[in-house]
C-alpha cells in the first residue's frame, strides 16, 4: 500500500504536466492506492463522429496504470508496454479510469486498467507492464 505522501507528490507532479492542462484530466487516489483519472467530456478531443477519440481513452488507461504503479514504488517508472481493448463508445459521457496493481516485482510491475462512463458502462480495459527507474518521485518536482 503506497504512503499518502507519495500519492500527494504524484498528484502535484501530474498537476504540472502539459497533458493535464490540455485535457483537463484530474488525478486522485483511493484508499487502496489505485490511481483514478477523471475526464470531463470535451468536444476538442472528439473524432469526426463527435465522440471521444480512442487515443484519449488509451491515454486514460496508460495514466491509470502508470500512476498506480508509481505510487507503490515511490520512484519514477516507465511504461514498457500496454494493451487496449475498446469495448464501447463513450457516448459523449464523462469518463473515469482506474488502475489496479496486479504484481509488483523488483524491477517490473503489472497493472490492469479500466475506463468507465459516468453511467457505469465499461468502455475500455487494458493491461500494462511498467519498469522502475532509479529516479525518485521527489527529484521530479
Amino acid at each position: 500500500m503506497p504512503q499518502q505522501e507519495i500519492c500527494d507528490q504524484l498528484i502535484k507532479l501530474f498537476a504540472t504536466a502539459p497533458i493535464k492542462k490540455t485535457t483537463g484530466m484530474t488525478l486522485s487516489y483511493n484508499d487502496k492506492g489505485q490511481g483514478i483519472f477523471d475526464f470531463k467530456r470535451n468536444p476538442n478531443f472528439d473524432h469526426a463522429l463527435n465522440d471521444v477519440h480512442d487515443g484519449l481513452i488509451a491515454t486514460l488507461l496508460d495514466n491509470a496504470g502508470w500512476f498506480t504503479v508509481a505510487a507503490h514504488y515511490g520512484c519514477w517508472v516507465v511504461t514498457v508496454e500496454f494493451s487496449v481493448k475498446l469495448l464501447e463508445e463513450a457516448r459523449q459521457e464523462n469518463l473515469q479510469s482506474i488502475g489496479t496493481l496486479i504484481r509488483a516485482g523488483k524491477r517490473l510491475a503489472t497493472a490492469e486498467m479500466k475506463v468507465v462512463s459516468e453511467s457505469g458502462r465499461l468502455v475500455a480495459i487494458g493491461s500494462g507492464t511498467f519498469a522502475t527507474t532509479s529516479k525518485s518521485i521527489e527529484s521530479s518536482n
